[in-house]
């Protein structure tokens, strides 16, 4: 049985939807700070020598917003 949905959706498809559908079933209050949460900063940062850059962030206009 478990196989089924390995053939279709990633685990990590499987576990996104699970945790949207989870969030669509709290309370307002709750789920807008689970929300909040959820939403995360993606950056990176290049090393050379052993000494690290500076950091770049890949959704800065999000963090704007």
């Amino acid at each position: 049985m478990s196989s089924i949905w390995r053939g279709s959706i990633s685990y990590n498809k499987y576990t996104q939807i699970a945790a949207r559908a989870l969030r669509q079933s709290l309370q307002e209050t709750q789920r807008v700070a689970a929300e909040k949460r959820g939403a995360t900063i993606l950056r990176y940062q290049k090393w050379e020598n052993g000494v690290g850059g500076q950091q770049v962030l890949l959704n800065a206009e999000e963090k704007k917003a």
